[in-house]
């Protein structure tokens, strides 16, 4: 006896088996075998670029031997706009699963870069273009250019003092703005309440307190002594004392750091603080956290006078006669010094 096949029964059988060939095909699409490599290789991504001219790429490395399949399931899989920018090593992926995987949710390869303590922005910039490879005549544009420095919400025209320094890991392949904005953001991280409250009651503006801190990072070595040289400027500030710190010229000369002379305590500049009076327009460098918060916590001393002991310390006067007195014993330590380089 026959049975009369229902049309609903029979659509459902199509579908079933459509459903089959098409998840068969689907997954081996997915687990199609591209390449057998063995060793590492190194692929990386920039912003903007196509798939096609990525799939271009992974080919050219011998990632994928096919350039269709590969683009048509990351298109199926929906992950075509969202493959990471940055350098990614492929090792052992023999699939398209693997592969696409790796590009959508791995980690790109990350690259350490430590900004010192104290570096202004060629220092920065130098240290940018020798790691990053970028350009280092782009960077220093970057860093003064007025229409970024107010899109990060800086009322200055530079951002000398803003780069916080700190060890910091960035995927490669990332940008020069990715990266500055960075630096600046972990300055700002230090400006919490309890700090603008700090500065605000010193009478200070949190600009200003950087630039006292930037002094105080360019003349001292030792965490122990950075309260003290702090203490040293408020002291003259109250006063109304030119603060004669060698850091604000050294930031003018062409040809520093050296050896300061005479003559470089006349030029003729707002940032030299042996012609005129109160803080330089701005920071000499970036000053890291222990040289910022000494600038908030100064010691309370009667110290007005500092000079250096040869050893990375410093000796600290009450007045102008005892400051005489340690200079010439730091007179006497160089001439040591001095003599016995020479064998004499």
């Amino acid at each position: 006896m026959s049975v009369e096949r229902s049309p609903k029964l029979i659509t459902t059988y199509f579908l079933v088996c459509f459903s089959i060939v098409i998840c068969t095909a689907f997954l081996t699409l997915n687990y199609w075998p591209q390449t057998n490599m063995e060793k590492v290789i190194k692929l990386k991504i920039s912003h903007g670029q196509s798939l096609a001219a990525i799939s271009s790429m992974m080919s050219q490395k011998n990632i994928i031997s096919n350039q269709w399949v590969f683009e048509f399931v990351t298109k199926l899989k929906g992950l075509d706009k969202s493959i990471q920018v940055g350098t990614f090593g492929f090792n052992r992926t023999h699939t398209n699963q693997d592969i696409i995987n790796n590009l959508a949710f791995g980690r790109p390869d990350r690259k350490k870069i430590t900004f010192l303590e104290g570096w202004n922005m060629k220092q920065v910039s130098r240290h940018l273009a020798d790691v990053m490879k970028f350009d280092y005549d782009e960077v220093i544009t970057l860093l003064n250019n007025e229409s970024f420095i107010k899109d990060l919400n800086i009322n200055s025209n530079t951002l000398e003092g803003y780069l916080f320094p700190e060890t910091y890991y960035f995927f490669e392949g990332v940008n020069k703005k990715t990266i500055i904005k960075r630096l600046v953001k972990e300055h700002f991280s230090f400006w919490n309440e309890e700090n603008i409250l700090k500065a605000d009651k010193l009478g200070f503006t949190p600009v200003e307190i950087v630039t006292l801190a930037s002094i105080i990072e360019g003349e001292a070595i030792y965490d122990s002594e950075r309260p003290i040289i702090s203490a040293v400027y408020h002291n003259r500030l109250k006063k109304g004392m030119k603060l004669q710190a060698d850091p604000t010229v050294q930031y003018i000369i062409k040809d520093g750091p050296r050896r300061l002379l005479n003559k470089d305590l006349r030029i003729k500049s707002p940032y030299n603080t042996y012609m005129y009076k109160g803080l330089p327009p701005g920071p000499i460098n970036s000053p890291g956290l222990q040289s910022l918060l000494a600038a908030l916590n100064p010691q309370i001393n009667n110290y007005f006078y500092f000079v250096a002991k040869g050893d990375g310390y410093h000796t600290f006067s009450k007045n102008e006669k005892e400051h005489e007195r340690a200079k010439r014993a730091f007179q006497r330590v160089r001439k040591k010094v001095k003599r016995q380089r020479t064998g004499l």
